[in-house]
């Protein structure tokens, strides 16, 4: 159980608007850039990226280090998925900048083609747009792009193409799929404008992904610049670009790789737009995509509207502060001439009208709605799992989200929200028609351990039945982002609460042995979690509670043990005393941390005070040297739930056996763990039937080579880098001048971590 808290956007305001409408741009709490789109007959998706980061040194600057999408099944309420790709963290060395990329969907899986800045292609897939992604590219052929212009790991250049970036992706009717990339300058003279597109063809099976390599080809599309995208509409294929005046342009053929031929403007520069509050929508770039969805055809694209908005996102309503180049993302339905040829898009306030109305009776992620008013958002990121987005309210503004033309057919009777909340007196009003409106209910958020530590919170709503026009969520509380909001549903009749239930079905016994990794099943409800972990990530090797966030670590002889414990963490178990009497209880534990201990209580009372677990000794082994600690205890007989609590940080236990009796005795021996072998010198590696004369009782250690580990402090922050042979951790932190305190050690070359005090 560790560290690592994770980061997400930013905040902004806006007003109310016409039923029945969203307004542009799409999100007002964040700023975004370079759309794409998809659809897949039942929802339609935007990829855009995250404009937020580019204010950093210079507000001009193009820092784009991160993919967001929106998803969307009446083109209205967009459900915000967050930050669902952020670059170099998914795979560690690649991507860079990943400026505009695009996105296509097949049999409900995305896939996504990103630039690595102006440099190379390559892609992503993932069960569903929440991730988690991989690179099918890299799985294939073992190479991180599709082309590149530099390096060796790519599969064939850029064909001269002056800026390799702004890839597009497409699949046709009958499942094949195409990227298009490139750009290039007007002064180019190895790829004058309008020459300086690639295409290449590819299948795809399951997200294994097949490239045609001898596919690759030209386009020439007139006039293009940059942003190539292809987009099918009845029996025509169109290429759209940005051209040099930064317009997007477009070209027509019965073809996917062309040749095109050249019709016109689709989408006017961004100083076009009429309705921006302040000055002008400025210049700058375009960027666009295209997807028929429901029978209509819907442009998204950039503009500049929110950093001209009297409210400035970055600024909590601070009027016309320095703007930057900051971007947001809007989107209005295009319309096409009998001939196929399309009508030049007309800008709007409002958006798309509404299809079809918003069924409340299924499980939403928290930003969920059609307009939000002083709202962040924060993205949690946990490696091999699906990204979750959380709602942060600003509630001592006037804070809300809003959903239009809600559908409660017979009526609602309860409200479910799963929340986190470490705030007081923090609630959420359900409001009818205005922010004031009329009040159907009100769900006081219950207090949690930690920002990790979701709980569902119910509330009686009243009023709520056929057609709702414009559905209010108004967070009221003390203290801005103290709650953050998961999801939220809507219930015909109230879910009753469920218990916890004991992991596998039955209560561990007593007197006995419990194995700590079979924690209990969480229930349903408030006051029905089995644990509390203060980050969602699993930061062992073990998968055996998968998607937990329990730090579960592989040890010999098919061991699990609960590790990287910290303070106020908590597992529970459901335990049957078989008699009610004196019991003595131990436990097998191992730490580095001379502060470290935990103790327990029963159906929330305290049975033990604290108990220290004892520090490894310094420069030996940490986490590998388990000792038993113990406490008498006094039990009542029957069912009852058992908790372990974290006293103090950085601590691993693997079992607690409980012996009738006070005073009691447990002689069986703490099975041993093995450190990784790591050096071929030695003639006992690889010769199981050896322990080698290092070998004593339980445990087994091999001469290891020098290894490199990073160094981060508890804020998940890289502090440097040093090696050791594996049993010196503490000398080589000195030794490198690191000051006296606790550090989390990763292996630059392999999975093993381990934390570390340099003081006790």
């Amino acid at each position: 159980m560790n560290i690592f808290k994770k980061v997400g956007g930013a905040c902004l305001t806006a007003g109310l608007v016409t039923f029945g409408l969203a307004e542009n741009p799409i999100s007002s709490y964040h700023y975004l850039a370079d759309p794409s789109a998809a659809s897949d007959g039942d929802t339609f998706y935007i990829l855009t990226d995250t404009d937020d980061m580019c204010v950093s040194d210079n507000p001009f600057a193009y820092n784009i280090i991160g993919l967001y999408a929106f998803s969307s099944k009446d083109m209205v309420n967009w459900t915000d998925h967050g930050l669902i790709f952020q670059s170099k963290r998914e795979f560690g060395t690649y991507p860079g900048n990943t400026w505009a990329s695009g996105i296509a969907v097949r049999n409900g899986r995305p896939f996504i083609v990103y630039p690595d800045g102006a440099s190379g292609v390559g892609m992503i897939t993932a069960p569903s747009i929440d991730g988690p992604y991989t690179d099918p590219i890299k799985e294939a052929y073992g190479v991180n792009y599709i082309a590149a212009n530099w390096g060796a790991s790519f599969l064939g250049n850029c064909d001269d193409i002056d800026h390799c970036f702004d890839p597009g992706i497409f699949f046709d009717d009958d499942g094949s799929g195409y990227v298009i990339f490139g750009g290039g300058s007007t002064s180019s003279v190895k790829r004058p404008i309008g020459n300086n597109f690639d295409i290449i063809k590819f299948s795809e099976n399951n997200g294994k992904v097949t490239l045609d390599k001898g596919s690759l080809k030209r386009i020439s599309a007139e006039k293009s610049f940059e942003a190539p995208y292809i987009h099918k509409h009845g029996d025509w294929y169109y290429i759209s670009f940005n051209n040099s005046g930064q317009e997007i342009g477009y070209g027509m053929s019965k073809n996917p790789a062309g040749p095109y031929s050249y019709k016109g403007i689709a989408i006017g520069a961004v100083w076009q737009i009429s309705d921006c509050e302040t000055h002008s929508c400025d210049g700058g770039n375009n960027h666009q995509g295209f997807a028929d969805f429901k029978g209509k055809t819907y442009a998204v694209y950039h503009d500049r509207r929110l950093v001209r908005a009297k409210e400035h996102p970055a600024s909590l309503g601070i009027a016309d502060p320095e703007p930057g180049n900051h971007r947001s993302v809007s989107i209005d339905e295009i319309t096409y001439a009998n001939d196929g040829t399309m009508n030049k898009l007309v800008f709007t306030k409002e958006g798309p009208k509404q299809v079809g109305k918003f069924d409340p009776f299924n499980t939403y992620k928290a930003l969920t709605s059609s307009k939000q008013r002083n709202v962040r958002s924060r993205t949690d990121w946990t490696k091999g799992q699906a990204v979750k987005h959380v709602l942060t309210p600003l509630a001592t503004k006037e804070s809300w989200i809003r959903v239009t033309g809600v559908d409660f057919g017979n009526g609602a009777e309860n409200l479910r929200i799963k929340a986190a909340n470490v705030g007081d007196n923090n609630k959420v009003e359900i409001r009818k028609g205005s922010v004031t409106g009329t009040l159907a209910g009100t769900c006081s958020l219950a207090k949690t351990s930690g920002w990790q530590s979701y709980t569902d919170n119910d509330c009686a709503l009243t009023g709520l039945s056929g057609v709702v026009d414009q559905l209010f969520f108004v967070f009221k509380g003390a203290k801005d982002s103290t709650m953050g909001i998961l999801e939220w549903e809507f219930q015909g009749t109230k879910r009753e609460p469920e218990p916890q239930t004991p992991f596998g079905g039955k209560a561990w016994a007593i007197p006995g042995t419990i194995q700590m990794e079979d924690f209990d099943e969480p229930g349903y409800g408030t006051g029905n979690d089995s644990y509390y972990d203060n980050d969602a990530e699993n930061h062992g090797d073990s998968d055996y509670r998968k998607g937990t966030g329990v730090d579960l670590y592989k040890k010999s002889n098919n061991r699990v043990v609960v590790g990287y414990n910290q303070t106020d963490e908590w597992l529970e178990y459901t335990v049957n005393v078989t008699k009610a009497g004196d019991y003595t209880m131990f436990a097998a534990v191992a730490s580095a941390n001379a502060t470290s201990g935990f103790k327990l209580s029963l159906d929330g009372k305290d049975i033990t005070e604290s108990i220290a677990v004892p520090a490894a000794k310094e420069g030996e082994e940490n986490y590998d040297d388990y000792n038993k600690v113990s406490a008498n205890v006094t039990l009542p007989a029957g069912q009852h739930i058992l908790r372990f609590t974290v006293t103090g940080d950085w601590m691993d236990i693997d079992y607690i056996n409980f012996v009738a009796g006070k005073d009691g005795k447990d002689d069986a021996p703490i099975p041993g763990t093995e450190t990784e072998v790591t050096d071929p010198t030695d003639p006992d590696v690889n010769n199981p039937t050896d322990p080698g004369p290092d070998a004593i009782t339980g445990v087994k250690f091999y001469a290891h080579a020098a290894q490199a580990y990073n160094v981060f402090d508890l804020q998940g922050h890289k502090l440097g880098t040093v090696r050791f042979d594996g049993t010196g951790a503490v000398k080589a932190l000195k030794n490198a001048g690191f000051a006296k305190g606790v550090y989390m050690l990763k292996q630059v070359n392999g999975s093993k971590k381990m934390m570390v005090s340099t003081g006790k």
